[in-house]
């Protein structure tokens, strides 16, 4: 058949007016310049070349198998971090790519929230600066960051979170902490890393809400009325005990036994997260009872 190319054992191509050379012009009469055959032949070495790259090879030459993974092995991300940005959507953008500090991701205050992933989360952002979670530090390294557009403090006034912002802070938190294997503890604001600098994301934060939702650490309410009330009626422990139950839930706290200012900077921002209503630094009944109460 004209233009049909047929191939002996000897590879010779009969027919193919470019084998014979028989060509004139740039013409080819007779003969298909490629056949199916070969093109299929072609693709396959390709992909074969291509998956084999994928497997074994890195710059250099370097011939390396990565088609065995150790069983012993976890995710980098220990914790998650949120913040208020204290400023508008575009301040923020900018600030947070552009600027020396960066988050993750950043969720705007539109009427429905756009999320932008600024940094991979297999990459470092720097957000959570000089800070400590459970006596370890160099958080950045070891947490993914959130920021949310929001003003935050307005004099004595704090500004609110959108709903949809919260609606999609909870969707992000879900698939992070999914992922990742987050402990419920280990979902933290910055002023719980940083209390001695850090505000955000402030009593304006909805915590109860993420509980609810089953996102991070809340504690037994009624446990916390029974243990209230049985430290209004005996009284108070001293602020050795205070001091040492903030550690144990994760606080970076002075062990000096004395309500001093660093000491009611950490109660502050416990009770930001976890009595919102007051936040003043003193270690009143209910705050003890709260802090006895979180697991």
């Amino acid at each position: 058949m004209r233009g049909e190319i047929s191939g002996d054992d000897n590879g010779t191509h009969k027919g193919c007016p470019e084998k014979n050379g028989s060509h004139k012009n740039g013409s080819h009469k007779g003969c298909r310049y490629t056949s199916n055959r070969a093109l299929a032949v072609f693709v396959a070495t390709g992909l074969i070349t291509l998956l084999a790259s994928c497997s074994s090879y890195s710059p250099g030459g370097l011939r390396i198998d990565r088609n065995i993974h150790a069983k012993s092995q976890d995710s980098r991300v220990e914790l998650v971090v949120l913040h208020y940005t204290y400023a508008d959507r575009a301040q923020s953008l900018k600030i947070l790519s552009e600027g020396n500090v960066s988050s993750h991701y950043l969720i705007t205050d539109d009427a429905v929230p756009h999320v932008y992933q600024l940094v991979s989360e297999n990459r470092r952002a720097w957000h959570a600066g000089v800070s400590q979670w459970y006596g370890h530090n160099n958080l950045n390294a070891a947490s993914i960051g959130i920021e949310i557009v929001n003003r935050g403090p307005e004099g004595s006034h704090w500004a609110a979170y959108t709903p949809a912002q919260i609606a999609t802070v909870i969707t992000l938190l879900r698939d992070i902490i999914q992922r990742h294997q987050i402990k419920p503890y280990d979902v933290v604001g910055h002023s719980d890393i940083a209390p001695q600098r850090k505000t955000d994301p402030g009593p304006a934060f909805p915590w109860k809400q993420l509980a609810q939702a089953g996102i991070g650490r809340w504690y037994d309410q009624a446990q916390a009325r029974l243990y209230e009330s049985n430290f209004k009626r005996n009284g108070l422990p001293d602020i050795a005990w205070i001091q040492k139950e903030l550690k144990r839930v994760g606080y970076d706290t002075p062990s000096t036994g004395v309500l001093d200012h660093a000491t009611k900077r950490v109660i502050a921002a416990f009770q930001m997260h976890y009595r919102p209503s007051r936040y003043d630094g003193v270690p009143d009944a209910e705050t003890a009872a709260i802090l006895k109460a979180l697991p």
